[in-house]
């Protein structure tokens, strides 16, 4: 390089150095300003606001399954059960050959008690249908109110299996407290079917599911699996949508499920439990053809829960599902159109008939009658 372009070079390469350093001081201290400039990050209002303890400990919901069902007078319920059992060789004598069985649960590790109801004579192998009747509540038992239904069934030739599953009342703390509500139960229930397969006398490709309420929720998820041994199901006034459901209904009945030991929190908790616990998530598993009958009226799974499943069936599965909206049937107890279709005086175990009930019950037995017929 001569002399002469020497000195060009090195004012080209300053210049550069000038300016990549102007660059460098304007953009950083732009950026001071922008971080200077943002806002505060936005505390949350539940961080700037004084507790209320007494709305705190109103929507206050424990997760610890320790707190499942404190107060239960647990020898109360064992009583009430061995009474009502005891009535059950007079009603049936002469009619109904009675028995209180029970079976290994799938799962492995209960024992479920049920009742057996069949007709006094069998009339040869794989002669008989059958249904598994599935009882109601959160903590509930098999209900002598169901009696009466009982016996039309077995007078129309069915053998019926009720199992009181796992959480049902009666049978200790132990048991209670193995509430598995959406869960295990439903293996428990559907377990009878492996009951009933012992009974040469029934034909296990005619087998039925059916319930009220929990039980129709049962019944529900157990039509919805892959694999069943059902053949067709039915589903009165049954519990739908567990995070509808807990959001709709509060802190005193979303204990009963954040407490179980296999869930153990709420639904914004848990929400891959209660989706998969939830039968309207599962319509399109539907194979089998299934009833469902509903009231506007009911108070206990409202209708707005309830409208959720019979909307999805008929759009979804209309060749399978057979739906029914009773119009503010005749109230039975405390839940208004909850019973529409049990009401059972239950001194005398007689039907206490409305239009209602003698048109729902009329129709599950066509129902049955025709997708539990001997092919």
């Amino acid at each position: 390089m001569s002399a002469s372009t020497r000195p060009v070079s090195l004012r080209l390469r300053l210049a550069f150095l000038l300016a990549a350093l102007f660059v460098f001081a304007t953009t950083g201290h732009t950026l001071m300003q922008a971080q200077q400039a943002a806002p505060a990050p936005r505390q949350s209002p539940r961080a700037q606001v004084p507790m209320d303890p007494d709305r705190a400990r109103q929507l206050y919901v424990s997760k610890d399954p320790a707190h499942q069902s404190i107060g239960t007078d647990f020898q109360r319920d064992i009583d009430a059960r061995v009474a009502a059992e005891a009535r059950y060789p007079e009603l049936c004598k002469g009619t109904i050959d009675f028995q209180k069985v029970s079976y290994r649960s799938s799962v492995g590790d209960l024992d479920i008690p049920a009742y057996l109801f069949q007709p006094l004579v069998k009339k040869g192998p794989k002669a008989h249908a059958a249904l598994v009747w599935v009882h109601g509540g959160v903590h509930g038992n098999w209900g002598i109110t169901y009696f009466p239904f009982v016996k039309e069934a077995v007078e129309r030739g069915y053998v019926v299996i009720a199992p009181d599953y796992r959480g049902s009342i009666g049978y200790g703390e132990a048991y209670h407290k193995e509430i598995d509500y959406g869960g295990y139960e439903v293996d428990d229930v559907m377990s009878a079917a492996g009951y009933l397969a012992t009974l040469p006398h029934v034909d296990p490709a005619r087998l039925g599911i059916m319930g009220w309420s929990h039980g129709g929720y049962i019944t529900l998820l157990s039509i919805f699996r892959e694999q069943h041994p059902f053949a067709a199901g039915a589903a009165i006034v049954p519990v739908t949508n567990l995070i509808f459901r807990l959001s709709l209904k509060g802190p005193s009945y979303q204990w009963d499920f954040a407490t179980q030991k296999r869930i153990q929190g709420l639904p914004f908790e848990k929400p891959d439990i209660y989706i998969a616990r939830s039968p309207l998530y599962h319509v399109d598993k539907l194979q089998v053809p299934v009833l469902v009958h509903v009231a506007t009226n009911d108070t206990d799974v409202n209708y707005v829960e309830d409208q959720q499943i019979v909307d999805a069936l008929r759009s979804r599965k209309p060749d399978l599902a057979e739906t029914k909206t009773y119009v503010d049937p005749a109230p039975w107890g405390q839940s208004v159109g909850h019973s529409f279709s049990r009401r059972v005086d239950p001194k005398t175990l007689q039907r206490v008939d409305s239009p209602e009930q003698i048109d729902s019950w009329n129709r599950t037995w066509t129902f049955f009658e025709w997708h539990l017929r001997k092919r």
